[in-house]
């Protein structure tokens, strides 16, 4: 699948922004019914995010209107993962339970700092009650484009998104000399209505500022109730996959999670092709950590290069190192 690359801007508003983005989905997705019993989940979202992040929002309003996808469908995309733990378990199936979040390497060593990240998907969408949303999150599958935009007031970021979402739930660095990677961590029992999305944070860091001249890798985990673990990555290695390593909290303990961090213990981390050739393992054919179906694949690995001051992608297998596309930050 092939990853469209769009450069907008300057622009005079975030709805101009976004407007111009969504001209570029040029999606078909029809205007389905909703189960009424959503609306209020449905409204709470809408009502504490637009109120938080009103620009964030006009974003989003202009993404619909310039695309001709109805509101309500980038509504259900873009809150999905704040939906779906609310959906009856006859709406749901073991494939749109299965986590679809992605794994991340961080090395802070005298020879290196990188950041190294698989983008995974769960592509078995469409085949459940939740008609509306999983047919939103199966054109997202497959339309994806690296968006570069400059804001009214100067800053400019580059950010890997899928269709109609704010960016970016996935990677991005901005102007300000800040990249960043994002891992989801499914929760528990600690759901909350009406929260704030993980889509309107995510787009909140692509405006981010970095006081320290200093080079640092950062492992941040967060929860609900403003709960904070930050982890300095120095020396050794961190795998990160769909578990908290750090914030203390009640958490899904996930059999594909902990299998690939097992096995990533177990492979050799001297060299970026030590960790590229990782996140290409494919030993373990119940858990790989590099997914080829047929529920889950990695959509694209990205190397980010702190040193050099790089981000690249690379398609296929990462260790196979085939990079299609070289970002300067």
């Amino acid at each position: 699948m092939m990853l469209d690359m769009f450069e907008v801007g300057p622009c005079q508003n975030a709805y101009e922004m976004s407007y111009l983005n969504g001209q570029r989905i040029n999606c078909s997705l029809s205007r389905n019914p909703h189960n009424p019993n959503s609306q209020p989940l449905i409204t709470a979202l809408s009502e504490a995010n637009r109120k938080k992040y009103p620009k964030y929002w006009d974003e989003l309003t202009g993404t619909a209107d310039g695309s001709g996808v109805p509101i309500l469908s980038l509504i259900l995309s873009n809150f999905r993962k704040e939906i779906l733990p609310f959906l009856p378990k006859t709406a749901k199936t073991l494939h749109t339970e299965t986590p679809d979040d992605c794994l991340t390497v961080l090395v802070l060593s005298d020879s290196m700092a990188i950041a190294v990240h698989n983008e995974d998907a769960n592509v078995a969408l469409g085949h459940t009650e939740c008609s509306p949303l999983q047919k939103v999150l199966q054109y997202n599958f497959h339309k994806r484009l690296c968006l570069s935009s400059r804001l009214p007031n100067g800053l400019s970021f580059t950010s890997y998104t899928y269709a109609g979402e704010l960016p970016s739930w996935a990677f991005g660095f901005n102007s300000n000399a800040l990249a960043f990677i994002l891992n989801s961590v499914p929760p528990a029992a600690e759901i909350i209505a009406g929260g704030t999305g993980q889509n309107f944070v995510s787009r909140d860091l692509l405006e981010a500022t970095w006081m320290d001249d200093a080079l640092i890798l950062l492992n941040v985990e967060t929860a609900s109730r403003k709960r904070i673990s930050v982890h300095t990555v120095e020396g050794i290695p961190l795998f990160h996959a769909y578990m908290y390593l750090h914030l203390q909290v009640q958490q899904v303990k996930d059999d594909n999670s902990i299998s690939r961090q097992r096995r990533a213990a177990e492979l050799p981390k001297m060299s970026q092709a030590d960790f590229l050739s990782l996140l290409g393992d494919t030993s373990n054919k119940q858990y790989p950590i590099y997914m080829t179906g047929p529920t889950l694949y990695t959509l694209c690995t990205t190397v980010i290069d702190l040193e050099k001051q790089t981000v690249s992608l690379l398609q296929g297998n990462p260790k196979k190192g085939q990079v299609s596309h070289v970002f300067q930050m």
